[in-house]
């Protein structure tokens, strides 16, 4: 079925996290043009969230300039602070300064099937990068950015579940870079306790920066560490082929008012009791700022 189109009054807004190393930001810059090239006749526009230009606010002021509609779409695996707070915060005040101009706010990326396929391809290619390609005694672990969101680390263990369910691996385990965890040299140790003989990482990320730099220093230390072992580490997934349609199907769900489109936290109650409390969000990144709550609906009868 044929997805619909955005008009020439429509305006999509990628928006990329960011990054301190600028290969990270211009990987986005160049999956945006790869995705402009897929979709000819879109206007697609990119703003980041931190350590890039444009930001947030400026990005969405430019997206509205001409259009009518801006359809917001966070290029981001997991949701947190920055897609349950800050983003809408800002559409709001984009809003509040555009009031012509309609915003709608689409999902994240989120634990689903398309994400899956591509961890599973990842694991396939890195067995048989492998001496010994026995998924009997071969480790995985699912490496990712912590939280200390627990719905945004839940999303990673879910995608970890599923790995484990569609492969033959008797283990597969989840480590977090930062803020969460267990850490990869523990699971990695873990790993090499339980008898196994190959360990394959697989990041959980979408572009590269400092902190994929860090994970290919880590196993490689992790490789001296543990001579014994095999390990293999593979990479950052962002241009795969899912990803561009994981995008083009939130575009044509927001087009075509599918109600789960709309991410709840778009007016969420939370925020509104967070921003009359004083508690905005501050760009002093010694971790993630994101916020944990529950949202209550009232379904008519």
């Amino acid at each position: 079925m044929k997805h619909l189109a955005p008009d020439d009054t429509t305006t999509v807004l990628l928006i990329g996290h960011g990054s301190r190393e600028d290969s990270g930001n211009v990987e986005i810059r160049q999956f945006t043009d790869q995705w402009r090239q897929r979709c000819p006749g879109w206007r697609i526009e990119l703003c980041f969230i931190e350590f890039a230009a444009p930001g947030l606010h400026d990005g969405l002021l430019a997206a509205a300039r001409g259009a009518r509609r801006v359809l917001v779409l966070p290029l981001i695996l997991n949701a947190a602070g920055h897609v349950k707070m800050e983003i809408p915060e800002a559409i709001e005040h984009a809003r509040a300064h555009l009031p012509g101009v309609e915003f709608l706010y689409g999902p994240h990326l989120t634990a689903c099937d398309p994400i899956l396929a591509i961890l599973q391809r990842r694991l396939r290619r890195a067995m048989q990068a492998l001496d010994m390609p026995d998924p009997t005694t071969t480790g995985v672990v699912l490496l990712g950015r912590g939280s200390s969101d627990r719905g945004a680390n839940g999303d990673m263990a879910k995608m970890a579940r599923w790995l484990f369910e569609q492969a033959d691996h008797e283990l597969v385990d989840l480590a977090f870079t930062g803020i969460a965890w267990p850490r990869l040299e523990r699971v990695v140790q873990r790993q090499a306790l339980l008898g196994m003989r190959q360990v394959v990482v697989l990041p959980y990320y979408l572009y590269t920066g400092t902190l994929m730099e860090r994970i290919h220093r880590q196993v490689a230390h992790l490789q001296q560490q543990y001579p014994q072992l095999r390990l293999h580490c593979g990479t950052h997934f962002g241009f795969e082929p899912e990803i561009f349609g994981l995008l083009e199907q939130r575009v044509a769900d927001l087009l075509a008012g599918v109600p789960d489109s709309k991410l709840p936290c778009d007016g969420c109650r939370f925020r509104e009791i967070a921003h009359d409390a004083g508690h905005g969000h501050s760009h002093g990144h010694a971790h993630e700022h994101t916020h944990t709550h529950t949202h209550i609906h009232a379904v008519a009868a």
